[in-house]
């Protein structure tokens, strides 16, 4: 009975710190069990639920199709990246141009979800890449990796070391960098409300271990 409730409560302080407790996303075996319209008019129901027990009249124009919009909302775009059929093919392409230094993709736009109170996380994301195996990623689809993990409930420590290691695999190369500065609404909107605070967080591999080059990428990227 002590363990469990010493359990519960470092549970309650991570989620209050917003750490993170693994590198995958906590998944249900059962996840995909249904489809994508049951989902929604099961979460349009229980939406509808919150929103009568927080005193709201549904029969008023402006919110009667609310729970409905929320939940085409969670399942279609804001949570897509919780099924892996939504999940970007990189198009790699042969360094024709044998270019062998490092590339950049900077202030990607970033817009994901707190897991610990749904709400925003907005931001930038910032990734470099050297090519190991004669091998380059089409440009766009870094910017889809980046949007596929973020759309879903998310820490930012998660989500950073998720976008480096689909890139190391895509790639086939170890010399990855990723930076990620984003704003939590969980600290703005709430709790200690503050409004001028950023996160970041970075993941570097291989060659960017170098200090020198791990120097470099982050001038780049000012």
């Amino acid at each position: 009975m002590i363990e469990d409730v010493v359990t519960e409560k470092l549970l309650h302080e991570l989620n209050e710190e917003h750490l993170s407790t693994s590198i995958d996303t906590p998944m249900r075996e059962d996840a995909f069990k249904l489809n994508d319209t049951q989902k929604i008019k099961i979460i349009a129901d229980h939406f509808k639920q919150i929103m009568q027990t927080l005193g709201l009249d549904l029969t008023d124009d402006s919110l009667k199709d609310t729970p409905l919009r929320v939940a085409k909302m969670y399942v279609k775009e804001a949570f897509s990246g919780l099924n892996p059929a939504n999940k970007p093919q990189p198009t790699l392409f042969e360094n024709k141009y044998e270019y062998n230094e490092m590339l950049v993709e900077k202030d990607i736009t970033l817009y994901s979800y707190c897991e610990h109170h749904f709400v925003p996380i907005i931001g930038k994301v910032h990734v470099a890449y050297i090519s190991s195996n004669n091998k380059v990623i089409g440009l766009s689809k870094i910017n889809r990796l980046v949007e596929y993990f973020a759309k879903r409930p998310q820490v930012q420590e998660r989500l950073t070391n998720q976008i480096a290691n689909e890139l190391k695999e895509a790639l086939n190369s170890e010399h990855v960098a990723v930076i990620v500065d984003a704003t939590h609404l969980c600290v703005c909107s709430r709790g200690i409300k503050d409004t001028n605070s950023s996160t970041i967080t970075a993941h570097y591999s291989g060659k960017f271990k170098d200090e020198k080059l791990k120097m470099e990428f982050i001038t780049l990227i000012k």
